[in-house]
């Protein structure tokens, strides 16, 4: 007896898919279902190695239809200097969660990029001040990027400011951004004239040591905090994070590698002090009540939920349109 057919599918076939628009609808939906109970989600596998770490995320829907992705990502910061490469390499194995048939193995890259940014979009749809006109980027490599396309989907943005430890990669950013999206896109150098004047900020760095602090927030503010996916790495000093409105994408897994983790660890903060995760705001089953001059935190670590989602429609449209490598494993 033959075995099923499994799609190879490289970044470009990835690409060809979904729209940006796409993944954030794609996202919105994953965040209801999971609220609904209507996903699986277990815990995280870390790996370290000398130079990164590898990350073990999976997923599975329950109900029809039933995917299971399990998403093998490593992740090396110095990797384009040192070696050329990505920072971000790996691959999703989506199968069917009623017979276990290996469906596809999907690139990372791209969908790991858009359906992070995506995941802030969503957030900032139901977090952020409906009339945020100014926003702060703070790293400027291919998640800044996606980021900004991201909240532009959802926000009234006017004005960019983007900030980099390489000055001229910010410049070259915020020429390249400005003509992309049309919106007024400023490199800047000093952090807190970029940050006080703005109504979302999205941290999206490699940095080990945390930058962004109370004095640079202004009242109402929403922040996305998506650098920390490992707990080696921060962004936020906790006194920003004990301070303000903290929602998590998962609780579990912010506190073993996101913001929220140096919080804990720090004695600022407690688990119940967390509101709520992002899940139930989006499903409209919880509803917080957030003042007008609340700072709000979105500490995103990157949901397999969001990959699983993808990676089930990626899958099914690759097919519908013939492309991608077939391969028979069994």
């Amino acid at each position: 007896m033959s075995g099923p057919i499994t799609l190879l599918l490289g970044r470009a076939e990835v690409a060809r898919t979904m729209t940006l628009k796409n993944y954030i609808d794609t996202v919105e939906v994953a965040f209801q279902r999971l609220a609904a109970g209507r996903m699986v989600v277990p815990g995280l596998v870390h790996m370290a190695a000398p130079d990164g770490a590898f990350h073990v995320k999976s997923a599975g829907f329950v109900g029809d239809p039933h995917y299971v992705a399990v998403k093998v990502n490593g992740n090396f910061p110095d990797n384009r200097r040192r070696n050329g490469l990505p920072t971000i390499q790996g691959a999703i194995i989506l199968c069917d969660g009623r017979n276990g048939s290996l469906l596809a193995v999907i690139d990372s890259i791209e969908v790991t990029a858009m359906r992070t940014g995506a995941a802030t979009a969503v957030a900032a749809k139901y977090l952020a001040r409906p009339d945020s006109s100014v926003m702060t980027i703070i790293g400027c490599g291919i998640q800044g990027r996606v980021q900004l396309l991201a909240l532009k989907e959802v926000l009234p943005l006017e004005t960019v400011y983007v900030i980099d430890l390489e000055r001229q990669r910010a410049n070259n950013f915020a020429a390249k951004m400005q003509v992309e999206t049309g919106l007024d896109v400023l490199s800047i150098d000093n952090l807190a004239d970029a940050t006080l004047a703005s109504h979302a900020i999205v941290t999206c760095t490699t940095s080990r040591e945390p930058f962004l602090r109370s004095e640079h927030v202004a009242p109402g503010t929403f922040i996305a905090a998506v650098g920390a996916d490992n707990a080696d790495k921060q962004e936020l000093h906790s006194d920003l994070m004990s301070r303000s409105k903290v929602i998590v994408d998962i609780l579990d897994q912010c506190a073993e590698i996101g913001e929220l983790h140096y919080a804990l660890k720090a004695g600022v903060m407690t688990r119940t002090d967390v509101v709520t995760e992002l899940a139930p705001i989006v499903a409209g089953t919880i509803q917080p009540d957030f003042k007008e001059d609340d700072v709000i935190i979105f500490d995103s670590t990157g949901s397999a939920i969001q990959d699983v989602a993808a990676a089930g429609i990626i899958y099914e449209r690759a097919k519908a349109e013939g492309f991608g490598l077939p391969m028979q494993f069994a």
